[in-house]
């Protein structure tokens, strides 16, 4: 018998979902749930879009966005990472604030196979929003900046900001798993992302320690220009900000597997 639309196999028989089953039925709950393609579609264009605004409206007289190239290019990322937050979160969440999580569990009884086609999936589409809208920053940026946004990072910077974007899906999901709560998750997540991180990073007694955080880390990988008080190298951010992702995701993979049956 072949596997339905969630990859359940006909009464009687006992076989599990395979991984590719798995997937496309995360697929199929992307394309149809409109509050799951909506939230990296905003991401793409809060990225690309505010960017290119604010190049256009600053770039040219403010030197704080100009003296690091960085900061203008990246500047809509700062919007865009909230709804891409909000995609990591749902793409889980709202399963198990409605109940649904047990219905996806009955047609793929294999919690890691369940859990790991969302954590691929997740990181899939957060590598293609990182994409265009690292692309389109830049594009939005060089258009508007002439000149301001190359420099010898240039490589180093766009491959981080793709990685940074699905980094940050895999991370919001791991951590929702770990939860078991969208709203939770929600009232954790976004704000920390969106405004206590970057607040606790001004703060001088604090700043030391806010610079080992998953988004102020991932983040610096981004820069053009070394900051004399962060203490690792670019690509060191990027790696801690992937460490932080992998124990989420660990995280959220036990406690899928010690979620009780209902």
């Amino acid at each position: 018998m072949s596997a339905g639309p969630l990859g359940a196999t006909a009464p009687g028989t006992s076989r599990s979902p395979h991984a590719f089953d798995a997937f496309r039925a995360e697929r199929i709950k992307l394309t149809t749930l409109r509050s799951l393609w909506v939230t990296p579609l905003l991401a793409a264009l809060l990225t690309a879009g505010v960017t290119t605004a604010i190049g256009a409206a600053l770039g040219a007289k403010d030197h704080n966005i100009t003296d690091d190239p960085s900061v203008g290019v990246f500047y809509g990322l700062n919007f865009g990472q909230a709804a891409l937050a909000c995609f990591g979160i749902l793409l889980i969440g709202q399963e198990f604030n409605t109940r649904m999580i047990d219905v996806s569990l009955t047609a793929v009884p294999h919690r890691g196979r369940l859990y790991g086609a969302k954590l691929a999936l997740g990181a899939l589409v957060g590598l293609a929003v990182g994409a265009v809208g690292t692309a389109g920053a830049f594009a939005g940026y060089a258009a508007t900046v002439p000149g301001a946004w190359d420099g010898p990072a240039l490589v180093r910077s766009a491959v981080a900001g793709v990685l940074y974007q699905a980094l940050l899906v895999v991370l919001c999901l791991g951590v929702t798993a770990l939860l078991r709560n969208l709203t939770a998750a929600m009232g954790l997540l976004v704000p920390t992302v969106f405004l206590l991180s970057p607040l606790l990073s001004g703060v001088p007694g604090v700043r030391r320690a806010a610079q080992f955080l998953p988004d102020r880390a991932g983040q610096y990988a981004l820069r053009y220009v070394d900051d004399p008080q962060v203490g690792y190298g670019h690509w060191t951010g990027l790696l801690i900000m992937t460490l932080w992702t992998a124990l989420a995701a660990y995280g959220g993979l036990r406690a899928m597997r010690h979620r009780p049956t209902k």
